[in-house]
């Protein structure tokens, strides 16, 4: 059974605390993806007090890390460099919480797929989250997909990663209903390197993080595929505040979507 996470809100903490009791949620932050935080030590720490005030332990929370323009295989050094250092601080805060894993982007252009450019993101990825996996070898690290047309590319990279354990694909499932690529083929590619899932719904065309059931996403389907592949994965409900939060997990419930039901 996969274990159930929402994102906690610091300015109604009490109430997001008290949500993940009623639900057996773990936390995954997103305090700590932005410039003007990964720049100040002081802020983080900041952040990591507050939280430690309600959490004794954050072994099973996780994080998603720095993404905002990060582009680890850029042809340009600079921005290259720069990319790198944003994705080890993150690893860096995940490291002195104790948190169980980190969330990062593909990164890739959406769309482009001339050849040379999808041999140098395998090849760039491949090298660095090799490396970074063993410089970290206490976190997981998930690669969830975002502007990608189709799992075709992420899925390559993960099955020449797939003996490395603790790296692996968060499949963001919302951003996948996005695509022209149906479900399906998301699920079933894949299905056996997906270790975490983001949910939240939308209405096919924007990333709205609505909560589940608001939008037109068929989560009956979702329901089955996840049952057909016999995924065993961590699942994120990606809504912003408690009261879609809980909307959402009461949603999965009533629907005894995974990971709300035993297989």
């Amino acid at each position: 059974m996969g274990r159930r996470y929402i994102i906690p809100n610091r300015s109604e903490i009490e109430n997001s605390v008290r949500l993940a009791g009623e639900y057996e949620c773990a936390f995954e932050y997103n305090d700590f993806y932005l410039p003007e935080v990964l720049d100040n030590p002081g802020k983080q720490e900041e952040i990591i007090e507050f939280y430690a005030k309600y959490r004794s332990d954050f072994s099973e929370d996780t994080m998603h890390g720095a993404f905002l323009d990060v582009t680890i295989h850029s042809s340009d050094p600079l921005i290259r460099d720069a990319s790198i250092l944003r994705v080890r601080q993150s690893m860096e805060i995940a490291k002195r919480m104790g948190l169980k894993g980190v969330v990062f982007h593909t990164g890739r252009l959406a769309g482009f797929r001339t050849e040379s450019y999808l041999k140098l993101w395998q090849g760039i990825n491949r090298q660095f989250f090799t490396q970074l996996s063993e410089d970290y070898p206490e976190q997981q690290i998930y690669m969830e997909n975002m502007f990608d047309e189709a799992p075709d590319v992420l899925a390559e990279l993960a099955e020449t990663m797939r003996e490395i354990e603790n790296f692996g694909v968060c499949l963001d499932y919302a951003h996948a209903a996005l695509t022209d690529c149906p479900q399906q083929e998301w699920v079933e590619a894949l299905a056996p390197y997906i270790r975490h899932i983001h949910l939240n719904d939308n209405d096919l065309q924007n990333d709205l993080h609505q909560p589940l059931g608001e939008g037109k996403i068929d989560w009956q389907e979702y329901g089955r595929m996840v049952s057909k592949s016999r995924i065993e994965a961590s699942v994120l409900v990606e809504v912003s505040g408690c009261d879609g939060q809980r909307k959402s997990l009461e949603y999965m419930r009533q629907q005894e979507m995974y990971p709300f039901h035993r297989r």
